[in-house]
């Protein structure tokens, strides 16, 4: 499955990235945005000579973590998972291979995606105001497009039930492979033109219990894209009132 559908689950090619950014202006006027990323907790249980404080969570449980980012499609474009599940979401984005291709200026140029406050503001991620810098405008419009990753992963775990319940004593070394496969699977589903029904996404949160500081990593580019996103808003809010 991991080798025959790999093809469902790939950075998009510059014209349907072009197609995503499309759509996320015309949903949401948000210019070159390409996405939105969160994260989630597969909880488990380990045998005692496997216990261990790095896979020990903030709620006390083990477990492992998936990073999605997703398009305006609910698809899943890159995910990340193995990493134990007592991480930072901020930690986990840059051990991955999507944070260092960034970085390097080999993805994302001139674009972006959205993020929640436990994220740091980058160039590439964007991230909500805080509470000092009151700006509802913005973080309305942000959080509509968040929330479509909070969303895919709902659909996620209810689709694929097995990553919401507790595993008993998986094997770390081949829980990967399983997390990629629902991955996957979900994927098919979009790319097939299937919809789950109403009553299979999970009703409540898909990480429920976990809390998340905001992060105080603030680029200065970081920064200046974002006020640049605030300005356009405004405009694009001014020219819909004349």
């Amino acid at each position: 499955m991991e080798e025959r559908a790999k093809h469902h689950l790939k950075w998009p090619e510059k014209s349907r990235i072009e197609e995503i950014k499309s759509n996320f202006k015309a949903k949401f006027s948000f210019p070159n945005c390409c996405g939105a990323i969160d994260a989630t907790h597969i909880i488990m249980t380990l045998p005692a000579v496997e216990t261990s404080e790095d896979w020990c969570d903030q709620a006390s449980n083990y477990s492992m973590f998936l990073q999605a980012i997703v398009d305006d499609e609910l698809r899943f474009l890159d995910i990340v998972t193995g990493w134990p599940g007592s991480m930072t979401v901020s930690r986990l984005l840059k051990c991955s291979g999507f944070y260092k291709l960034c970085e390097g200026g080999k993805r994302l140029e001139g674009e972006f995606i959205v993020g929640k406050a436990a994220y740091p503001l980058l160039p590439w991620l964007i991230t909500p105001y805080n509470d000092d810098e009151s700006n509802d405008f913005f973080n309305t419009k942000h959080e509509a497009i968040r929330v479509m990753a909070e969303r895919a992963l709902s659909m996620l775990k209810g689709a694929w039930r097995i990553l919401h319940k507790v595993m008993w004593r998986p094997d770390k070394h081949k829980l990967p492979s399983v997390i990629l496969v629902c991955c996957l699977l979900h994927n098919i589903i979009i790319d097939s033109g299937d919809v789950l029904r109403d009553d299979v996404p999970l009703s409540i949160h898909h990480d429920l219990g976990y809390e998340e500081k905001s992060c105080d990593q603030v680029t200065s580019r970081g920064t200046v894209v974002r006020e640049n996103i605030l300005r356009h808003l405004q405009s694009h809010e001014c020219h819909q009132l004349v």
